[in-house]
């Protein structure tokens, strides 16, 4: 079993700058407090926050482009990986959850973290959410689900960026059975089961 990450050990391996790691660190300690009244994110997970939350969603940031381009994060939760890459790259994500609860711990999360971000709150296929070049979730929903929720949003040449663990293959079987897709798969850096799956060009099936 792996030793939890350190925040030092973090910073060295993910290079940030202090000010950046600064953010983080009051994300952290944010999360640590809301967890005791509130499940944002599984207990077994807290001890090793800098390796199963931040570096975890740090890993899409080196997908996404360099010009300006909309992110919608799809069942944002406790703010991965959505809020981790609006505080990494200084851009503005939209943050989607069906919770009270957890929309109500994203926004002050953004504001200790000063991060970029727009809230919706509501099930993302009652919203009115942007055309976004990039949807990116993790732990949401199996894929089928996922891809049905991201394709209205979706801009023509748009792509999904999914994290995933040790069923990727399989929910990527059923998924073909409904969809058609260009997809590519990178492995995670930070899980020897974990996969991001790179998604384009999706269209029903039928």
């Amino acid at each position: 079993m792996l030793q939890p990450l350190t925040e030092s050990a973090f910073a060295e391996k993910t290079n940030v700058s202090r000010e950046t790691l600064r953010r983080l660190r009051s994300y952290a300690d944010l999360l640590v407090r809301w967890q005791a009244s509130i499940n944002l994110v599984s207990e077994n997970t807290l001890g090793d926050v800098w390796r199963r939350h931040f570096w975890d969603s740090m890993q899409l940031a080196q997908f996404v482009p360099q010009r300006p381009c909309v992110i919608t994060d799809l069942g944002s939760g406790a703010g991965f990986p959505g809020l981790v890459l609006s505080i990494l790259l200084d851009i503005e994500v939209n943050l989607v959850d069906s919770s009270g609860k957890k929309v109500a711990f994203l926004r002050e999360a953004a504001r200790v973290t000063d991060a970029k971000i727009i809230l919706h709150e509501g099930r993302i296929e009652h919203l009115v959410l942007p055309k976004s070049d990039m949807v990116t979730s993790r732990a949401l929903a199996p894929l089928n689900k996922l891809l049905g929720l991201a394709m209205p949003i979706l801009s023509s040449g748009g792509k999904c960026l999914f994290l995933k663990g040790v069923r990727a293959e399989e929910e990527l079987t059923d998924a073909k059975k409904e969809w058609k897709m260009t997809v590519r798969r990178f492995p995670s850096v930070t899980s020897a089961d974990g996969v991001i799956l790179s998604i384009q060009d999706i269209a029903r099936d039928r």
